[in-house]
This record gives C-alpha cells, sequence and structure tokens, in this order.
C-alpha cells in the first residue's frame, strides 16, 4: 500500500532526528547529510537540534553563560571589506581612537562591574603599533591579572602576534567570514586573500593563543555549498572560539541593499556548531540580537554560551557602525548587567563573570 503525505513526513522527521543523533555521537556527518539539517522545515526537527545542543553545552559548562567586557577602540581601518561599515573607503562616517587611559578606563569600570575577560576589537588601525599595542595589553595585565585580554583586531605579522602574546594577551578573535576563496574574493578587495587569513589564524594558534574564528550567515553570495566549506575548515581548525552571527547591510558600503542573513539559519548553524565542538565557547553575537529582540536568548537555547555587553564610551559605541541597527544599549551595554542577568535567568541560565576559558 503507497504510504501517504503524513507517513512520509514522520520518516523524514525520524530520519532528521537520527542524524542530530548521529552528529552529537560522533561530531560529523557527511556533506550531505549537514546540507539536509540545514534546510530541513519540520519545527520539531528544529526543536530537537536546539535541545541536543544545550544538553551538550550544559553538560561541560552547566548552566553558565560566560560575559566579555567588549571596548571597540578604533574604528580607523586600513582594509575596505565591501561588507563593513568602517571599511577605508567609507568617509561617511565619523571616525575616533580611544587613548591608553581612555581604554584603561573602560577596563576600571568593567572590573568593578564583575568583568574577568576584557575584549580589545576594533579596525586594523596602523595607528596602534606593535609597541602602542602591547604596552596596553601589558597594562592591563599588570592591573588585572586575574583577567584575560582578548584582542580582535586583524592581520598582522607572525612576529607581531608573538609580541602581543608575550605582553600577555591569552585570545584572539580572527573571523574566517568563508572558507571558499570564490566566495572570499566577493567580499573583499584583491589584495586581502583566504590564504592569508588561514595562515593568520594558524600562526596564532601556533603560537599558543586561544584562537577564535567564525563567519557571518547569509552574506552575499553565500550558498549551502559554501557553508559546508565553513563547518569543515572549522572542523580541522579545532578553534577555542567561534563567533558567528547573521549578515546585516550597512548603508554606506556596497552590500547596502543586500539582504540580510536570517535568524533561522543563524541558530541552525549554532546548534550544528556545538554538537560538532562540544566544548567550543560560542557567543550569542550582537548581530543576532540586533536582528530579533530576542535573538541572543534563543542563540543561548540552541547552544551558544557566551555573551559580550559593551564596555565602550557611549560615543565610540555610536560611531562602531560594522552594521545598520547595531544595538549597544539596554541589556547590550555593561552598565545594564542587572538586565542581561535576570534575561539570563528568565531562560534558565546564569550569568557568569569569571573568565571563562575555553575547555578545546
Amino acid at each position: 500500500m503507497a504510504k501517504n503525505e503524513t507517513d512520509l513526513q514522520i520518516i523524514e522527521c525520524g530520519n532528521i532526528r537520527q542524524l542530530i543523533h548521529r552528529l552529537r555521537q560522533n561530531h560529523t556527518l557527511s556533506d550531505h547529510e549537514l546540507k539536509e539539517l540545514l534546510v530541513t522545515e519540520h519545527t520539531e526537527d528544529l526543536e530537537y537540534l536546539y535541545q541536543s545542543a544545550r544538553q551538550v553545552c550544559d553538560s561541560f559548562y552547566g548552566k553558565k553563560i560566560y560575559a566579555r567586557g567588549l571596548i571597540e577602540f578604533t574604528n580607523y581601518c586600513r582594509n575596505n571589506c565591501y561588507y563593513c561599515g568602517i571599511r577605508r573607503e567609507n568617509h561617511k562616517i565619523e571616525r575616533y581612537r580611544l587613548s591608553m587611559d581612555d581604554i584603561l578606563k573602560c577596563a576600571d569600570e568593567g572590573y568593578l562591574l564583575g568583568f574577568r575577560t576584557f575584549v580589545l576589537q576594533g579596525g586594523e588601525d596602523p595607528y596602534y603599533t606593535k609597541e602602542k599595542l602591547g604596552e596596553i595589553v601589558s597594562c592591563l595585565k599588570r592591573k588585572y591579572p586575574n583577567c584575560a585580554v582578548t584582542l580582535s583586531f586583524g592581520e598582522w605579522e607572525p612576529e607581531v602576534y608573538q609580541y602581543w602574546y608575550n605582553c600577555g594577551a591569552d585570545r584572539y578573535l580572527l573571523r574566517h567570514e568563508t572558507a571558499d576563496p570564490l566566495h572570499y574574493g566577493l567580499l573583499h578587495p584583491k589584495e586581502m586573500t583566504l590564504k592569508n587569513r588561514k595562515d593568520c589564524l594558524e600562526q596564532l594558534k601556533q603560537t599558543g593563543y586561544q584562537v577564535g574564528a567564525g563567519f557571518m550567515v547569509g552574506s552575499p553570495g553565500q550558498t549551502l555549498d559554501t557553508l559546508i566549506q565553513d563547518l569543515r575548515y572549522l572542523e580541522k581548525l579545532q578553534p577555542h572560539m567561534i563567533g558567528i552571527g547573521p549578515f546585516i547591510p550597512q548603508k554606506d558600503t556596497p552590500f547596502a541593499d543586500q539582504p540580510q542573513g536570517t535568524l533561522t539559519l543563524t541558530l541552525r548553524l549554532l546548534a550544528i556548531l556545538r554538537l560538532m565542538l562540544p566544548k567550543v565557547l560560542l557567543p550569542a553575537t550582537t548581530a543576532l540580537g540586533s536582528i530579533h529582540p530576542n535573538g541572543r536568548e534563543l542563540g543561548i537555547l540552541a547552544g551558544a554560551n557566551v555573551v559580550m555587553p559593551n564596555l565602550s564610551p557611549a560615543q565610540a559605541r555610536e560611531r562602531y557602525v560594522l552594521y545598520d541597527h547595531k544595538i549597544y544599549s539596554g541589556a547590550e551595554s555593561a552598565q545594564n548587567r542587572k538586565d542581561l542577568e535576570n534575561r539570563m535567568r528568565t531562560i534558565g541560565y546564569e550569568l557568569c563573570m569569571e573568565r571563562g576559558d575555553s575547555l578545546m
């Protein structure tokens, strides 16, 4: 007897759940099977995927969501990435740089608020020489030796990475953006290459940093095949952290009219990455919170376990326009820690102010 449509749906649903179970057990699937997880439309399957990711995360990190204090210290950048609002050729934004005193004041406030990780993020600004940024890192580590310092400052020579590591930097975030060379070329000017980006990530790992990679979800030119390449690259790299968030266009870039990435696909990828790399630190990014009022919470319920409230001065937050409609107040502001704590508590989690090193 022929199976009716309902029977087929039940069979398909069962197959998807088997894939999720196998991914949880073996931490990998075939390319075709990963694509099936990325395109399934069954609500029950997706809920099972997110539930599985939460359970895996909880088994290693408990109910703790680690908070990092973000300091956006410059919006000058020597690069001209087509998706980024602080790209070199965007002459419509007001540029700024924070002095060492400014950065230390942010850290002082953050320490009093309980933060034990500071993330220094900026465009690739040559004003901050090897020595200048090294001095800032050294000062932070001398003043707060029990805190972790994370840099998110782009591509530099191996000796520069080594110098900052010797000054005390603990972690380095450098999104690979896409693991497909042709796609990388669509997103960046020709002087930037995927090979150099990957070389930098390898060098950072060899130097001893806890390393973070990642990519935008829904960037122009992205396909299921490029996403599979991203997953395979991260599977091979085994980074300590993975930052992914939806692509959001910025009005003064060549991609101003491109559609933004979706909440659903971002959540699926967060959950898949949690099952592939169970011990990885996985942020619920600002971009996720920018496209949905509960985006950050939904990210955590899909397997994320890090948030990065903003410690930057108010005027800096307004000018660090990587994309449009970026949130930087409310629970996104480090000063509103209680709001963020309450949001985490509402979904059954605890905001944790410890260093929160990766278990990778």
